[in-house]
């Protein structure tokens, strides 16, 4: 089977979905899947240094870089959109990851045209809290071109079954839905059975830093907790990058509060970093909006560190029916209250930890990858048979 990924950026700055297409498609191949990632050169203000139009292999993955024109949120890129109206008929499936961006459009129209069948993975943005942001524009979008490219898709790929209902919720003339999980590398699991009581007095927060992150949340009630003392001890560390603004306030808020000797930003953490922090940090925390999956969350539980997520995660229940941490209210109050009683019993870490790690079993891309590969092949005879039904 040959599978064409296409996604409108996968420079690192992007952060989650980057990393989720390189993974599946590493994931793909190794199970023995043709694939092919067809994305634009867009990394913020810069360019990622890529040859237009020719294939190239970042870590390992096939994949054609192409010129984004303009418009960092929409990445409008007509060499792309020419490229997939040429080259879509030569592959059996499309996963088009993302829906209000220029490249997803495209690709959903090339393949209607060439009567393809397609999966669209919406990374979220049909959640009710997301449709919200950018409203106007979202709604113009769903009136025209994105209505078609979610209508004519042949199955829209969930990474959770709450993100499925959230999003039918709103949009009940969605095309069928498939819910397949995001996956994390096995090298992810490496010294996961360290016991949490030998790791640093660290509250970990890894990913992009943007405002729905909660992340502001997260520093208010470290500051709220800095008096205890018990807990005195412990360090808040905050990996990753985003806009400058929403940084320089978080930054401010560190350091206005009596917890700010023990507040620390990473900046952008690379791959082996991640793992040295993860290996070190006893709780991870990720008190976001609305978060379909969460890369680093599954990661930080693949190596044995339990989370404290609020409701607005959408794998929040199954991490609480796991035993893999602590659901609480996305309030200062609720988080200040979660962390304290987290903090405080070094073996309710323990336990956690260690049920973080057997749940996050069902997220290695090797357990993964057959069920992406399961979901194509029902996806391509569904729409096999949908093509013969119309030609009687």
């Amino acid at each position: 089977m040959k599978v064409l990924h296409v996604i409108p950026a996968m420079a690192a700055r992007y952060g989650g979905p980057t990393t989720a297409v390189l993974g599946m498609c590493r994931a793909l191949m190794t199970a023995g899947t043709d694939v092919l990632i067809a994305t634009t050169d867009a990394d913020g203000s810069n360019r990622l240094a890529a040859p237009e139009g020719q294939l190239t292999t970042p870590e390992g993955v096939p994949a054609i870089v192409f010129r984004r024109r303009a418009s960092e949120s929409f990445k409008w890129s007509p060499a792309l959109a020419r490229w997939l109206r040429a080259h879509v008929p030569e592959f059996d499936l499309v996963h088009v990851h993302a829906v209000f961006s220029h490249s997803s459009l495209a690709a959903g129209r090339a393949c209607r045209r060439a009567r393809v069948p397609y999966v669209v993975r919406p990374l979220g943005t049909l959640d009710p809290w997301s449709l919200e942001q950018h409203a106007w524009r979202k709604k113009a979008l769903l009136a025209t071109s994105a209505r078609r490219l979610l209508g004519g898709a042949t199955a829209i790929h969930y990474t959770s079954a709450e993100e499925q209902r959230l999003a039918e919720s709103q949009l009940p003339w969605l095309a069928p839905g498939i819910v397949i999980p995001l996956g994390i590398d096995d090298e992810q699991f490496a010294d996961a059975d360290r016991a949490p009581v030998e790791r640093s007095a660290v509250v970990l927060a890894l990913g992009r830093l943007h405002p729905k992150k909660g992340i502001d949340l997260l520093i208010e009630a470290f500051h709220a907790l800095a008096a205890m003392e018990p807990l005195q001890a412990w360090r808040l560390r905050i990996g990753g990058d985003g806009p400058a603004a929403c940084v320089a306030a978080l930054e401010r808020l560190a350091s206005a509060g009596p917890a700010s000797d023990r507040i620390e930003f990473l900046g952008w953490v690379d791959r082996p970093r991640r793992a040295e922090l993860l290996r070190s940090s006893s709780l991870f925390v990720l008190p976001s909006h609305q978060e379909n999956f969460g890369i680093a969350l599954v990661e930080a539980m693949g190596a044995g560190v339990p989370a404290i997520v609020t409701p607005g995660v959408n794998i929040a229940t199954d991490i609480a029916s796991a035993g893999a941490g602590w659901v609480t209210e996305r309030t200062t109050p609720g988080l200040t209250q979660s962390l304290r009683v987290a903090m405080s019993d070094r073996r309710a870490l323990a336990e956690r930890g260690r049920a973080a790690r057997r749940y996050a079993e069902r997220f290695r891309w090797s357990v993964v990858a057959g069920q992406l590969r399961s979901g194509y092949e029902r996806v391509v005879n569904t729409a096999s048979l949908s093509g013969a039904a119309a030609g009687r």
